[in-house]
């Protein structure tokens, strides 16, 4: 059984900022064409909701080509790929396409992640074609009554296979918000009141393995006071990025899950002042009149690590 640790676990494991996670259709060059000017941290090229069936043939293909010519070489965001749910039965003919040849994206997203078979083919299918030597990154969605029940299992059964030797990495769980409301029979509301409960379990259960968490989409791309309102919303909740469907989308969430100055000067003096203290042999300090434990310190270096990301990029 995975352990859940604090401290310096994963302090030197790259951080993939994912504030803004953008959908692409694969099948839709003018809207690829596109990605290099938005400027979202993420772009999903998308195999799944986004692409009719009689088109999966051809986003598959698109994609494929996309990463072989190295088309976004020199692109600073994430490029990844969703592939269509492996129940289905789309999922093993997206693989074999999009991972065959040298070059393959580095990023794989999971939709209606429901079972652990699931997860035990995925397992087994990128094995047989990547091998044990290749460790891609996965995203999973969580997207019905059950997954969101089953979450927690359904992730550590996930770090057990990594245990094993799988050849991917969890590093985000992703809120399919629009399958989960017609799953429970729930009508979406522009404030989704009706998703409190749920966003709050879901980011819950992916805080608690150390996972982002990608808040669901604002469907109505052209309200952005109430964009503004769930994306500030979300982040204080404890979700790390959120799901956009339009480029007018970007800004305002990527500012909203951006760390403030005064955020990252608390963060940079606190990690400084738990050194200090730990080089004299302290343990348990105050910081600012508060009490200092490990989880907090946590949140501090993951601030940190989001900065010093975005000052990269």
């Amino acid at each position: 059984m995975r352990l859940i640790t604090y401290g310096n676990e994963n302090a030197t494991k790259k951080y993939t900022p994912r504030r803004a996670m953008m959908y692409v259709p694969g099948n839709d060059w003018k809207k690829i064409n596109k990605i290099s000017s938005m400027g979202a941290d993420s772009f999903i090229l998308d195999c799944e909701d986004g692409v009719a069936l009689n088109r999966k043939d051809e986003a598959r293909s698109n994609i494929q080509k996309i990463f072989q010519e190295k088309m976004f070489s020199v692109l600073k965001s994430e490029l990844s790929v969703r592939i269509n749910s492996i129940e289905s039965g789309l999922c093993k003919k997206d693989l074999e396409t999009i991972l065959k040849g040298p070059i393959f994206p580095s990023t794989l997203h999971l939709p209606k992640m429901e079972t652990k078979v699931q997860l035990d083919w995925l397992a087994q299918e990128l094995e047989s074609l990547l091998g044990k030597n290749h460790n891609i990154k996965l995203i999973v969605f969580v997207e019905s009554a059950r997954a969101l029940l089953d979450m927690k299992e359904l992730i550590q059964h996930c770090f057990t296979l990594m245990d094993q030797g799988a050849p991917f990495n969890l590093e985000a769980a992703v809120f399919g918000s629009d399958d989960f409301c017609a799953d429970i029979g729930a009508t979406r509301t522009p404030e989704a009141k009706e998703l409190i409960y749920s966003r709050q379990h879901f980011v819950t259960c992916a805080k608690a393995y150390r996972l982002q968490a990608i808040d669901l989409v604002y469907i109505n791309f052209k309200d952005m006071d109430g964009l503004l309102r769930q994306s500030v919303e979300g982040a204080q909740m404890g979700f790390t990025g959120k799901q956009v469907i339009h480029p007018s989308q970007i800004e305002i969430v990527q500012q909203a899950f951006s760390p403030s100055k005064e955020k990252i000067q608390w963060a940079r003096e606190l990690v400084q002042s738990f050194d200090q203290h730990q080089q004299s042999g302290k343990g348990a300090f105050t910081f600012h009149g508060n009490m200092i434990d490990m989880p907090l310190l946590l949140q501090a270096r993951n601030i940190l690590k989001m900065a010093d990301r975005l000052d990269q990029n």
